[in-house]
């Protein structure tokens, strides 16, 4: 809908998509103006907390206890009668606030008290704006952005869509994605880049299920259609472990790299000793470790699997851990920038210029693994509560809570008696 007052003929025109052009007079004008002002401003749709907070003329924002903010129009369509036979006054809703602005919802809510009026009912009248898949994409990155578990793996969902999706789709109206189209984006990589593809097939699918809890679609989620449909091949992962050490040569690489003063030597004799992932130890501040108590804890958003973690700490991760205090970094095992972490390459470097090239660092966790299994005969529970895993099913999780961490730290004293052999 499109409107133009002109102050020097005293008229407003209106032209809409359901009318033809109508010149209105001065009186008519002006209601017709002040329907597009309300008591809302920018600044309140944001910051207002829940509850239903009234613009005027019908419209309301409407603010969810989980934040999420909505708009909704109250009309009282001509000749509908509720039960009482009295004017029935009925609710519609005009999308999400973090998708329709004040001055759409505004023009939306005039447009449907206007149809209402004529005896029209906005549910099956209204012309709405449908965001692209693009657009919709970008704001459900936007919305989750507290919940991602880092940084890089908020920016790894976004670059997905944007490297196989928005090429293809990202232009294209929700409503108008269907099956065909979900195609065209993950059959040319469905083999190729199964893992991607899966990941693509997810995030597509969450785009979409919000276009339809904001009223942009309806029916079935073509994704789920297309999963559940067989459509595409089945595709056999191959499994593709770690390059690791044999646990039986541990010893003398450790012996090596005792020799090496580089931070990253550092980090990798620690990496080792505590059978951790690669950013676990890179990113180790120092109130995480507990001195007295000889225990590293690593908070639950640090964690694979998004659970706290303690580490207890033997003599020999202790003695690597002490002189690297009086750097004074917020992390425990500095870059070459102040105040930041190593690289995440750094320690893989490293085992390149020892000409360690069939190894990989994360793969010490699997000769730490192995090692366990069968040189200290530990019980596979023990082992792999030792690295962070979770084993059993939830039933047997909620039941077992132990973290078995006396009995832990007894095997990480022996793993380390073991490298330093």
């Amino acid at each position: 809908m499109f409107y133009d007052y002109s102050r020097a003929s005293g008229f407003c025109w209106i032209l809409s998509s359901h009318t033809r052009i109508l010149p209105l007079s001065g009186i008519f004008c002006g209601i017709f103006m002040s329907a597009l002002s309300g008591k809302l401003t920018k600044k309140l749709v944001e910051n207002l907390g829940p509850g239903r907070h009234g613009d005027g003329s019908g419209l309301y924002l409407v603010v969810d206890p989980s934040g999420a903010r909505r708009w909704i129009v109250r009309v009282t369509v001509k000749g509908q009668k509720n039960r009482k036979g009295a004017p029935l006054r009925t609710d519609f809703g005009l999308g999400g606030a973090d998708v329709v602005t004040l001055n759409q919802a505004r023009e939306r809510a005039l447009e449907y008290r206007r149809m209402a009026k004529a005896g029209l009912n906005p549910r099956f009248n209204a012309q709405r704006e449908i965001p692209t898949f693009e657009e919709l994409s970008r704001q459900v990155h936007i919305d989750r952005l507290p919940t991602w578990k880092n940084a890089k793996h908020g920016q790894q969902w976004l670059n997905t869509l944007r490297d196989y999706a928005f090429p293809k789709i990202g232009r294209m109206p929700v409503d108008g994605i269907d099956q065909p189209e979900v195609l065209m984006c993950l059959a040319p990589i469905w083999t190729e880049k199964h893992e991607t593809a899966k990941r693509l097939s997810q995030r597509i699918k969450t785009v979409l299920d919000v276009a339809k809890s904001k009223g942009f679609r309806s029916g079935e989620n073509p994704v789920t259609a297309i999963r559940e449909g067989k459509v595409l091949p089945t595709v056999k992962a191959k499994v593709q472990h770690h390059d690791a050490m044999p646990w039986q040569e541990v010893p003398a690489f450790y012996a090596e790299l005792l020799t090496r003063s580089a931070m990253a030597a550092k980090a990798l004799q620690f990496t080792i000793l505590t059978a951790c992932r690669t950013s676990e130890v890179l990113e180790m501040k120092w109130p995480e470790v507990d001195v007295d108590s000889h225990l590293w804890t690593i908070p639950a958003e640090r964690m694979k699997g998004g659970q706290v973690h303690r580490v207890p700490l033997t003599d020999e991760m202790l003695a690597i851990l002490e002189p690297l205090r009086a750097l004074a970094s917020d992390y425990v095992f500095e870059g070459q920038k102040r105040h930041q972490p190593l690289s995440n390459m750094s320690m893989l470097m490293l085992l390149r210029r020892m000409r360690k090239d069939g190894v990989t660092v994360h793969g010490f966790r699997s000769s730490f693994r192995d090692w366990a299994a069968e040189a200290a005969n530990a019980p596979r529970e023990l082992a792999e509560a030792a690295l962070a895993h979770q084993i059993g099913s939830d039933v047997e999780r909620a039941y077992a809570r132990s973290d078995l961490l006396a009995r832990r730290r007894e095997l990480m004293c022996r793993w380390a008696s073991w490298c330093k052999e």
